[in-house]
């Protein structure tokens, strides 16, 4: 079925961090893709003014790479769709899709439209979700912001922009904050958006299919102290015993926090479908990503799941290798979200 599906990218970040800068690289080089970019046009920076002409009432601008840009006029919903029929038309070329949000939209409904219309999912598979922070301003901005923290936690891949406007301590303090938000996206600093096409693409990070190794950090650290009691405060082992970084932290409290779930027993498939369907009916709009691994009694395959918000999917993943430690892992990323009750209940699901 995915053959012919078209890959799409969430493009989310704070205002200032570089998501226009780097759209325009996207659109304007020759890397010998066609990108159709979808833009949430309520922003404070517009592409239009600099590549676009702006007083045109078409809203599908072909440039003359072959890129597509298109200012969303309506929902996205009907964008996707339109765009869609025009490329199984032949009147439209393009590979792939991004959309940008604005500085402070939240990028979950925009992840969940991906999912919950079958229309939607026939034509597209949502490949990440992408989140530039500014390093000048990062901190302020997670400091003030919920929707800037929302950003960091639903990211699939991080992009620290502007690092070179600030010391390395300050850059290696943010990085630190970022990571006990959302330990499971990779971070990479980038100046003036010039981050290689095959770092933006095809991350698969929402692919339950996907190879688990996208995830190395996530899968294999077995970063102590991390299954009960402080997982946020050291979700990165060592690194949190040099100083500055311990006195950093601690002036944060963010509410979006990361906590990881692990154990080497079976779950019993029925007793942990009914939990996670409680929980997710409950705290689902707190919850933003949730992902794992899992070890099922009477599977001889690693089931993969994740969800955002209310949505939850999960599939077989690979079988499980002949002297292989199975086991499960999954991480939960949200506002305030209560870990107890989770850890505790998915302790009780165990066979």
């Amino acid at each position: 079925m995915t053959q012919g599906l078209i890959p799409a990218t969430i493009l989310t970040g704070f205002l200032g961090s570089g998501k226009t800068t780097l759209l325009k690289r996207v659109l304007s080089e020759a890397h010998g893709q066609k990108i159709a970019v979808i833009e949430n046009e309520f922003g404070e920076e517009n592409i239009d003014n600099e590549i676009l002409v702006s007083d045109t009432s078409e809203q599908i601008i072909q440039m003359n790479n072959g890129c597509v840009c298109c200012t969303i006029r309506e929902d996205l919903r009907s964008t996707l769709t339109d765009l869609a029929e025009k490329r199984r038309k032949g009147e439209l070329q393009f590979d792939r899709v991004v959309i940008e949000t604005t500085g402070l939209a939240d990028p979950g409904p925009v992840a969940q439209t991906f999912f919950m219309d079958d229309e939607i999912a026939e034509s597209y598979l949502l490949d990440s979700v992408l989140t530039l922070v500014d390093a000048k301003h990062g901190d302020q901005q997670l400091d003030d912001r919920q929707e800037a923290r929302r950003q960091i936690g639903f990211a699939d891949q991080i992009f620290i922009s502007k690092s070179e406007l600030v010391s390395e301590a300050d850059v290696d303090a943010l990085s630190h904050r970022i990571k006990h938000m959302n330990p499971r996206a990779p971070q990479r600093k980038v100046h003036f958006g010039e981050v290689p096409i095959s770092e933006v693409f095809d991350l698969k990070g929402f692919n339950l299919n996907a190879k688990l190794e996208i995830d190395p950090e996530f899968l294999n650290a077995d970063t102590h102290g991390q299954d009960h009691g402080h997982a946020h405060d050291h979700a990165h082992g060592e690194d949190c015993d040099h100083p500055s970084h311990k006195t950093h932290h601690h002036a944060h409290d963010d509410d979006v926090k990361s906590f990881v779930f692990r154990s080497k027993k079976a779950f019993n498939p029925a007793k942990l479908e009914d939990f996670l369907s409680a929980i997710v009916q409950v705290y689902g709009p707190k919850m933003l990503r949730y992902k794992g691994v899992l070890y099922m009694k009477g599977s001889d395959r690693k089931v993969i799941f994740q969800g955002v918000h209310q949505l939850m999917g999960s599939d077989l993943g690979p079988k499980w290798a002949p002297g292989e430690d199975k086991g499960s892992k999954v991480v939960f990323i949200g506002i305030d979200l209560p870990k107890d009750v989770l850890l505790q209940g998915l302790e009780q699901c165990l066979v």
